[in-house]
């Protein structure tokens, strides 16, 4: 049993790093602003599951952290099969702050596409240079 987890947590983190490699090569390398919020979204996401893996345990069985009473036995069972809660109250705090940087990303790329007519990163470029090699940025 304890062979099979190990296997199944190897291969969750694996899939994870996966996961992270693929989106770092689609904000670095996709020339389209949607593509890379995408990646980025996709990236702040699986960080973010990274971030909850950490606080679980590799035990069974596992406990929510939650006392149930103020018994010592009661105690000493919660410590030894509680899930740690702080990792989880960093990714709810990083969900809203991502969704809020999404949010305003977006907003920038449909005003990108409605002065510009484009969201290609290399055909900004061009006319960013070309705006300012004319004088009128």
């Amino acid at each position: 049993m304890n062979e099979v987890m190990t296997f199944i947590w190897a291969v969750i983190v694996l899939s994870l790093i996966a996961t992270v490699m693929i989106s770092l090569y689609g904000i670095a390398r996709r020339p389209n602003l949607t593509k890379k919020l995408i990646a980025l979204t996709i990236f702040t996401d699986t960080a973010n599951l990274l971030v909850v893996l950490l606080g679980y345990r590799l035990i069974y069985p596992v406990a929510p952290p939650v006392l149930p009473n103020l018994e010592k036995s009661a105690l000493e069972s919660f410590l030894s099969t509680a899930v740690d809660p702080l990792p989880q109250a960093f990714v709810i705090t990083a969900v809203v702050i991502g969704m809020a940087v999404n949010v305003l990303i977006a907003f920038a790329i449909i005003q990108i596409y409605r002065l510009y007519g484009t969201v290609d990163a290399r055909k900004l470029g061009e006319e960013q240079s070309t705006l300012l090699r004319e004088g009128r940025v």
